[in-house]
């Protein structure tokens, strides 16, 4: 913001810190079943269609949360708001202790989601306002963090379950450094001012279509994050594969999503149109989901290497295109939290559909290639999102 005193080095590289270890934990609760869910069936009898609300439930929650995290925001401000979410998710991480009953699962997948909504509908408004001259450079660290947790998830729990420890053990271990990075932010985010109140702004917001197509878009793009994590090592399992080698899978997406989080916006940070590295993006995951379905174990790690760079790539620049849209910080860290909260609620059905595929075909093939579909459909909606005409496009309320 204009009035307040320019934070000094030492500030912002501990605030990076800070939005570093923030983001390592908003995705591990959500990729760390995937690799165990034999087991988890076997303990809960639980069969596919059910075990696809462990990913379905989160997003549908993280999508439908964000609509009221801008009123939220403005009640308690972004401090005590973290600080609320980084609790909700250590509570529904630690109790999956008590996981062996299916509605205790579920119910921990729904408080999970419900925390990590708060924190990732804050968090970008406040790399706005703290970051404003390197936005796409912080964004996309922050994003490559978001899919590095999720690997340190799906690579630690199935590794500790396969040395002896119970999966519900393992699952709840992954509240401690949520813990532990929620203390820090304790200490390190700025005392309580309120996000300044716009009266009309969540509501003007969501009646505009140029909201909509961002929603659209990232919730096209964001459905194969969702099925891969879900789905990815069930299919390879099928196929053979242990629990820890498939869990190594989406290790390998993650760390290909990192490489793709932050060279994409760097890549395309000199230049305001990012729509020409969008559309890089979505060629880049096409090819890796047709190679799931054409070829699974002819290249497995490069598909999942090219969906992991292009999802990544995606998710950041989707962030960095709605944060352009606006120049105030409160009004441009709104449309970013919108924007995720209908994406999440489109990008929450694929694992569901993809089990329904699963289900009347004996095969994920069909689901991987259903997602060239929608990549198809985000490709031609990017084409509006040309930044010389944002200013006319949100003053005039058109799409």
């Amino acid at each position: 913001m204009s009035d307040k005193p320019r934070p000094r080095p030492a500030q912002s590289l501990g605030f990076a810190l800070l939005i570093v270890f923030i983001a390592l934990n908003l995705r591990p609760f959500l990729a760390a079943p995937g690799p165990i869910l034999p087991a988890i069936a076997g303990d809960t009898g639980l069969g596919h269609g059910a075990l696809s609300l462990l990913t379905l439930l989160p997003m549908l929650v993280m999508g439908l949360g964000a609509f009221a995290v801008p009123h939220l925001h403005r009640r308690l401000g972004a401090r005590r708001g973290v600080l609320l979410g980084l609790a909700v998710l250590c509570l529904g991480s630690a109790l999956r202790s008590f996981a062996g009953h299916a509605h205790v699962l579920i119910l921990t997948a729904v408080l999970c989601g419900a925390g990590v909504a708060v924190v990732q509908s804050i968090v970008p408004g406040l790399i706005k306002e703290r970051f404003a001259e390197n936005v796409a450079g912080m964004t996309g660290l922050y994003s490559a963090m978001i899919m590095t947790g999720g690997a340190l998830g799906a690579q630690s729990v199935p590794l500790v379950v396969e040395r002896g420890l119970l999966w519900t053990t393992a699952l709840a271990l992954l509240a401690v450094p949520v813990f532990v990075v929620g203390l820090v932010a304790a200490k390190m985010l700025p005392q309580g001012r309120r996000a300044p109140h716009k009266p009309g702004l969540v509501a003007g917001l969501v009646r505009h279509p140029r909201a909509w197509a961002l929603m659209a878009v990232f919730g096209l793009i964001n459905g194969g994050y969702a099925s891969m994590i879900a789905w990815l090592a069930p299919y390879y399992q099928a196929q053979g594969w242990s629990g820890p080698d498939s869990g190594l899978l989406i290790a390998v997406m993650a760390v290909c999503q990192g490489f793709g989080s932050v060279v994409m916006p760097l890549l395309a940070r000199k230049n305001v149109d990012r729509r020409r590295w969008l559309w890089t993006c979505i060629v880049v995951q096409g090819a890796g989901f047709a190679g799931l379905a054409a070829a699974p174990l002819l290249f497995p790690i490069l598909w999942v290497a090219l969906c992991g760079m292009g999802l990544a790539g995606s998710f950041a620049l989707c962030l960095i295109v709605a944060l352009d849209h606006l120049p105030d910080p409160v009004s441009a860290g709104t449309l970013a939290a919108l924007m995720q909260g209908g994406g999440f609620i489109l990008a929450a059905t694929p694992p569901f559909l993809l089990a329904d595929i699963e289900a009347r075909s004996g095969s994920f093939t069909g689901g991987w290639l259903m997602h060239l579909v929608w990549l198809g459909l985000a490709a031609l909606i990017v084409a509006k999102f040309d930044p010389k005409n944002y200013g006319v496009v949100m003053a005039s309320g058109k799409g």
